[in-house]
């Protein structure tokens, strides 16, 4: 019996309607479209300003859209992973949101929480029961509404990040397609750099956190930006040296979207050339948890079965990590 792999089968995506521009932003905070483009990449990110719309909204968007297309009945969906550090509600879970709103009514679910890593984490996670046997379909969805946690008023944040959700539908491979590695890490002495400090048990909801904005992301950004330029890129590195892969063999690098200085760098320690990095930051900013699912989801044509994949990012707190793929399809 062939070994069995976790393979994407499908892919989905969704980003509300409402632009925020550079533009936009130089009339918020004291900044300008030449500053941000020139420090981050990003043009323009996306926000849910719909009242009574959150996370949960923009990953059923996406699954739904994913199911339909791909003619998947939801009740065959066995679980949904979710990554995502801004759930409708601290509980119950996003994922059980999705399930609900999507018709998943034979799924059970969960949130993963490892911010820009969060989908990555909930990728391998998901992917464990596909390989076990125990699943025939797994959802995994990275989305965040980053709006719902930044300030406005910080410009050193509000620049960065954007909403939206992408997803993918994992089945078992015994063709040698899908998932073939992993290498994922944590360090949670980099927790106060990048994290949001109250709500939480440490510093529950009070009059003086609202009022001290500390319910707000918060970024110190030449340490992270040192930490993630050296982990990204040597995670990257390492799972292609741990698996005989050369800068030729690579066919495509996904990576997290929260700076085009660090895509470039993870680029150049692995030594492939820059049209073979999916960049869409220009377009939707850092969107957190779903970055990579939405550089899969906008790029997907561009994979042919049997292409080699890396997803490699970083994120606050601090995580970071690498996937390895082979691409299971061609494009439709």
């Amino acid at each position: 019996m062939n070994k069995i792999q976790a393979a994407i089968t499908a892919v989905g995506g969704y980003v509300p309607e409402t632009k925020l521009t550079n533009f936009d932003l130089e009339k918020m905070v004291d900044t300008s479209d030449e500053w941000i483009r020139s420090r981050t990449g990003i043009v323009e990110r996306r926000i849910l300003k719909e009242p009574g719309k959150a996370t949960s909204h923009m990953g059923a968007t996406a699954v739904q859209a994913m199911l339909e297309r791909e003619n998947i009945d939801p009740e065959d969906i066995d679980l949904i992973v979710v990554g995502t550090v801004t759930g409708d509600y601290i509980f119950p879970a996003t994922a059980n949101l999705i399930a609900d709103k999507v018709g998943a009514k034979n799924a059970w679910g969960f949130d993963v929480s490892a911010a820009c890593s969060g989908f990555l984490f909930a990728l391998k996670t998901g992917a464990s029961f596909i390989e076990s046997g125990q699943h025939k379909k797994v959802i995994v969805c990275g989305v965040d509404k980053m709006s719902a946690i930044t300030d406005y008023t910080d410009r050193n944040t509000c620049i960065i990040f954007g909403d939206g959700a992408g997803c993918v539908l994992l089945e078992a491979n015994e063709e040698g397609f899908g998932i073939q590695d992993s290498i994922l890490r944590v360090d949670g002495s980099g927790r106060e750099f990048l994290y949001q400090k109250a709500g939480g048990s440490l510093h529950p909801p009070t009059a003086e956190t609202i009022a001290n904005k500390e319910h707000y992301v918060y970024q110190e950004g030449k340490t992270v930006f040192k930490f993630a330029v050296t982990k990204m890129a040597d995670v990257s590195y390492e799972i292609m040296q741990k698996n005989g892969l050369t800068s030729d063999s690579v066919d495509w690098l996904a990576p997290h979207q929260a700076n085009l200085r660090i895509i470039d760098a993870t680029a150049n320690r692995m030594g492939i050339d820059k049209d073979k990095v999916l960049v869409n930051i220009q377009k939707y900013g850092n969107t957190t948890s779903g970055t990579i699912p939405l550089c899969l989801w906008d790029f997907e044509k561009k994979f042919k079965k049997g292409d080699n994949l890396i997803l490699s990012t970083f994120g606050g707190g601090f995580t970071w990590g690498s996937i390895y793929i082979k691409w299971a399809y061609d494009p439709s």
